[in-house]
């Protein structure tokens, strides 16, 4: 006697097996909505966050070898004028205490600051896609996404590394802008400190991240792709306006 036929709904996805952290990692910059799909099985984020931690760290190393911590210090200074002016009255002991602390400073914040960011940008995210879309998330989801999608920040940042080695002009070099990617890299940060931040924001690789970002909802969410770009970019354009003028 014959077998029935198996229906078509019950043979298995090879597509919905199980992805690795390290699968997870690769098809986020080649297939984004396996990664996605994924994160509604597991919302785990350790890999990219550990991954995105020893890039910076190494950045930091790298241009602190061959570009000097001091020349650094200097740098950053230039976007906040105060700070600087401050700076340039101190002593030469007080320079080279403000100096050491600093570094310190920059490896505290490598794993520290993008957490702090991710977690509250998932609370506000989260709430929205709930809210506007009524989203079929959590929120553990929805701090996946956003972790996997900075990934591209931290090809940003190797490729930084690469500059350095390569011999980059320390005049001007920042950590926070270490890439000739977005316009500001060509400003004077001390001319025009607002239109500075806005210049930072238009990075191709923060545009990268806000494009993963959207499909990310929209696959881990289920809603509709405008609806969560939309959300994306709203929440980008207003945070931009905020710290631009915080920081100016």
């Amino acid at each position: 006697m014959a077998a029935a036929p198996v229906p078509p709904s019950a043979v298995p996805d090879a597509t919905l097996a199980p992805l690795s952290q390290g699968a997870r990692l690769v098809n986020t910059f080649v297939a984004p909505s396996k990664t996605f799909t994924d994160l509604r099985r597991s919302g785990q984020w350790w890999l990219p966050f550990l991954l995105t931690a020893i890039v910076g760290w190494a950045l930091v190393y790298v241009a602190e070898q061959k570009i000097g911590l001091q020349k650094m210090t200097e740098n950053a200074l230039q976007a906040r004028p105060k700070a600087e002016e401050q700076y340039e009255k101190a002593t030469p002991e007080q320079r080279q205490t403000q100096i050491k602390f600093t570094g310190i400073i920059y490896y505290v914040a490598i794993p520290t600051f993008p957490v702090i960011i991710w977690v509250i940008m998932a609370g506000l995210q989260f709430a929205t896609l709930k809210f506007v879309a009524d989203a079929d998330i959590s929120y553990g989801q929805t701090l996946a996404v956003i972790v996997y999608a900075a990934l591209p920040m931290a090809l940003r940042s190797v490729l930084a590394i690469v500059s350095v080695l390569a011999g980059v002009n320390p005049d001007g070099f920042t950590l926070n802008n270490p890439v000739a990617t977005n316009p500001a890299y060509f400003m004077n940060p001390a001319d025009h400190p607002f239109w500075y931040f806005i210049a930072s924001q238009l990075d191709v690789f923060l545009f990268w991240t806000l494009v993963l970002t959207a499909i990310g909802f929209a696959t881990t969410g289920k809603v509709k792709t405008g609806t969560s770009f939309a959300i994306v970019i709203g929440w980008w354009v207003l945070l931009t306006l905020i710290f631009a003028t915080i920081f100016s």
